[in-house]
C-alpha cells in the first residue's frame, strides 16, 4: 500500500527586488589570543584622493546636472516648489566662497565653524571651504536652539577656536552667537535680524570674485589634508571633535560603491534630512551623491508627529534611487504607507535599497514595510544595515544578502581590516584602515587611548558570528561593551540583545529601553514610548507625555510585555523584574539622545537616577512587574 504524504508544502522564499551585493565572502584568521582578524575577499580600488576632485570631475562632465535641491520659502513661513544649484553653479560658488575664505587667512587653526541646518547656502559654503582647503564643522543645530546653557556650543567653538561662524538667520541664532562668540571671529549670516552682532553679509562672500590665489588653495591640497570636524555626540563626557580628511571620506565612498555597486550605478537621488552634523547624513549620504553625481533633494521634515507630514509630502513627489533614514522614520513611513497609494507608488518605483542607522529597526515595523512592498509592486526592497562610526567616515561593515534580519550587520567593506578582541566575555570590534580618522583634534590623550597597540580604533561595539558555522554571513551586533553590567549576585547582563528583545516584544509602542540593576538584585526598565502610544491612549491631541504613559491601554500593554518576557526569561539576567515608563522625554542637553533619537543608556542613568532609585525603593508611581 502506497503512503499518501502529509508533509506541508515548502515555503516560497521571498522575493527581493534585484540588488548587487559586492563582497560575498571574507578572509578570517584567528590568533592565539581567541582574535579574529576579518577582512573583505575584495581590495579597495583605486579612488579619487580628494572630494575637491569629484565636484570638478561633474561641473566638467554634466555641468546642468542638479547637484542638491530645496523647496523654496515662501512668505507664509510654508515651502514651494523646488530651487535646484547644478554642478557647475556649485563649483563656480565654491571658487567664490574660497576666494573669500582664503582672503580672510582661514586654516585648520581658525576653520569655519556652521551653525544652522542643512540648505543650500550651508552646501555652497561647505563646497566652498572644500576648494579652499578650509576645514568646516557642521554643529548641531540643537546646540544653538534647544540647549539653554550652550555648554556644548561653547566647547565646540572653543576647542575649534574659529575664524568664521556662519548662520542662516541671526533672528534664530544670534543669540547663541553672541553667548559664545570669540574675540576675532567673523560672523557671517544669511538673513539679518535686529541688534544682531556685526557681521557680514553671506551674498557678499558668495560675490567674492574668484583668483588665482584660491585655485593654488586647490591644488595644494591632498589626501590627508583636512576637511571637516565632525564632533562625536558625547554621552557622560563633552563630545571630541574627530578629523576628517579627503582620504577618508573618498575611501570609504569607493568602500560603498564596491560594497553596495547598485548605489553607483547611475546617478543616485536622494530624499534626506539627516543632519550634515552628522557623519550619516554629512559624510555618508551627502558625499554618496557628490562622489557620484547624483542629486540630494533636503527633506526638511523629521521623523516626529510634526514633521513627518512634510517628509511624506516630499517621498509623494520625488521617487529616490536609495532612501536612508532612522528607525523612527522608517516606523512612520511603514504606517503612512498603509493607507496612502500615492506615497507607496512614488516611495517604491526605483528605490533600490532602504536603509537605517542610529538605533535598532524593530522587526514588526520591518515586516509592515515588507507587506506593504509585496502588495504594491510583488516584491520586498532590501532593507539595509551595518555598522559604522563618525571615526569611520562612517561606513565599515554592510550587508552581504538580502535576507536581513534586525542585528545583522554583514561583513567588512574592502579595504578596512577589522579585529575581534575578546573584551569581558565578548569581541570587540576594531577598525583599521584609509577610512578610518587619524585621531582627535587637540585631543592627544583622547586619540592616544582610542587605538590599541597595533592601531586599530576601539569601537565599544560587541559583535557575535550570524552563523560560526558559515561566516561569510557576517556579524551581528551583540551591544555595547561599556552598556554592560553586573547585577549583585555577579550576574553579567547583556544589554544590547536584552534591549532589542523588549523592543521587539513591544513593537510598535516601545521606541527605546534603558536597562537598569547594577549592583542590584534584579534588571529593571526605564521605558521609553514610540509616537503610536498617543495613539493608543485613546488621549486628545493636547495630552501631557506623562498622561500617555499612564494612560490604561499603554500601561495594559506594557504589562503584557512583561508577562510575555517572563515567560521566555531564562535567568535573572534575562528577566525584567521591574519597570517604569519615562513621563520626561530624553534631553539633548544632558546628552540623553542625539538628535538622530538614538538614546544614550549611561547618560540616562546618571541623569535619572533618582528615578533608578526609586524604581527599586518601589516609590515611583506605577511600577510594572510581570505577573508570574
Amino acid at each position: 500500500m502506497q503512503e499518501t504524504s502529509t508533509a506541508l508544502p515548502a515555503q516560497t522564499a521571498p522575493r527581493y527586488r534585484e540588488l548587487e551585493f559586492g563582497v560575498r565572502s571574507i578572509r578570517v584568521r584567528e590568533a592565539a589570543d581567541g582574535s579574529f582578524y576579518v577582512c573583505s575577499e575584495r581590495e579597495l580600488a583605486p579612488h579619487a584622493q580628494r572630494m575637491t576632485d569629484r565636484l570638478l570631475h561633474w561641473a566638467q562632465a554634466t555641468p546642468d546636472h542638479s547637484f542638491i535641491a530645496q523647496r523654496e520659502r515662501l512668505a507664509d513661513g510654508g515651502t514651494g516648489d523646488w530651487r535646484h544649484i547644478s554642478y557647475a553653479q556649485a563649483l563656480a560658488a565654491a571658487r567664490s566662497i574660497g576666494q573669500g575664505l582664503v582672503e580672510r587667512g582661514l586654516c585648520a587653526e581658525r576653520p569655519v565653524v556652521i551653525l544652522s541646518e542643512n540648505d543650500l547656502d550651508h552646501a555652497l559654503l561647505a563646497m566652498g571651504c572644500l576648494y579652499a582647503g578650509v576645514p568646516y564643522c557642521s554643529v548641531s543645530t540643537a546646540y544653538s536652539l534647544v540647549s539653554t546653557d550652550y555648554a556644548k556650543l561653547r566647547h565646540v567653538v572653543e576647542t575649534l577656536t574659529p575664524g568664521l561662524i556662519f548662520a542662516s538667520d541671526a533672528a534664530r541664532y544670534d543669540k547663541a552667537v553672541q553667548a559664545v562668540l570669540p574675540a576675532g571671529c567673523e560672523v557671517v549670516y544669511c538673513k539679518s535680524g535686529p541688534e544682531a552682532v556685526p557681521h557680514t553679509p553671506f551674498a557678499d562672500l558668495l560675490a567674492t570674485p574668484p583668483g588665482p590665489a584660491v585655485d593654488a588653495a586647490m591644488q595644494a591640497t591632498g589626501p590627508d589634508t583636512i576637511t571637516k570636524f565632525l564632533f562625536t555626540s558625547g554621552s557622560t563626557k563633552l563630545p571630541k571633535a574627530v578629523i576628517n580628511t579627503h582620504r577618508m571620506w573618498c575611501a570609504n565612498q569607493q568602500q560603498i560603491a564596491q560594497t553596495m555597486p547598485d548605489m553607483a550605478k547611475g546617478p543616485p537621488v536622494l530624499v534626506d534630512w539627516l543632519p550634515w552634523n552628522h557623519t550619516f547624513g554629512g559624510n555618508k549620504n551627502l558625499g554618496l551623491a557628490l562622489y557620484h553625481g547624483g542629486t540630494v533633494y533636503i527633506d526638511e521634515g523629521k521623523p516626529t508627529a510634526a514633521g513627518i507630514a512634510e517628509t511624506l509630502r516630499n517621498l509623494r513627489e520625488i521617487s529616490p534611487t536609495v532612501y536612508f533614514n532612522v528607525p523612527t522614520g522608517f516606523e512612520y513611513i511603514a504606517r503612512a504607507m498603509e493607507s496612502d497609494a500615492q506615497l507607496r507608488a512614488s516611495l517604491l518605483k526605483r528605490v533600490k535599497v532602504f536603509f537605517y542607522a542610529g538605533a535598532s529597526l524593530a522587526q514588526p515595523v520591518w515586516d509592515s514595510l515588507h507587506r506593504t512592498q509585496e502588495a504594491e509592486c510583488g516584491e520586498r526592497i532590501v532593507m539595509g544595515t551595518g555598522l559604522g562610526m563618525t571615526e569611520s567616515s562612517p561606513s565599515a561593515l554592510f550587508i552581504n544578502r538580502p535576507d536581513v534580519r534586525s542585528g545583522d550587520l554583514g561583513v567588512p567593506v574592502p579595504g578596512l581590516e577589522l579585529k575581534l578582541a575578546p573584551v569581558e566575555g565578548k569581541l570587540e570590534v576594531r577598525y583599521r584602515g584609509p577610512n578610518v580618522t587619524p585621531g582627535y583634534w587637540r585631543a592627544p590623550e583622547a586619540t592616544a587611548q582610542a587605538f590599541d597597540e597595533q592601531g586599530f580604533f576601539r569601537t565599544g561595539d560587541a559583535v557575535q558570528w550570524r552563523d560560526p558555522q558559515d561566516r561569510n554571513q557576517g556579524l551581528r551586533f551583540d551591544g555595547r561593551i561599556a552598556e554592560d553590567f553586573k547585577l549583585a549576585t555577579g550576574t553579567f547582563v547583556n544589554v544590547g540583545p536584552l534591549r532589542a528583545k523588549i523592543i521587539h516584544a513591544g513593537a510598535p509602542y516601545i521606541q527605546d529601553v534603558v536597562l537598569t540593576g547594577l549592583d542590584r538584585k534584579e534588571v529593571g526598565a526605564i521605558i521609553f514610548g514610540s509616537p503610536a502610544c498617543a495613539a493608543l491612549s485613546g488621549l486628545r491631541g493636547n495630552a501631557t507625555l506623562e498622561q500617555i504613559m499612564h494612560s490604561a491601554p499603554v500601561q495594559q500593554h506594557l504589562q503584557t510585555v512583561l508577562d510575555a518576557l517572563a515567560q521566555t526569561a531564562t535567568g535573572s539576567a534575562t528577566r525584567i523584574a521591574r519597570a517604569v515608563a519615562a513621563t520626561r522625554a530624553p534631553s539633548l542637553d544632558l546628552g540623553e539622545v542625539t538628535d538622530k533619537g538614538s538614546i544614550n543608556q549611561r547618560a540616562v542613568l546618571q541623569h535619572r537616577a533618582d528615578v533608578v532609585t526609586g524604581l527599586y525603593d518601589e516609590t515611583l508611581a506605577l511600577i510594572l512587574k510581570p505577573n508570574l
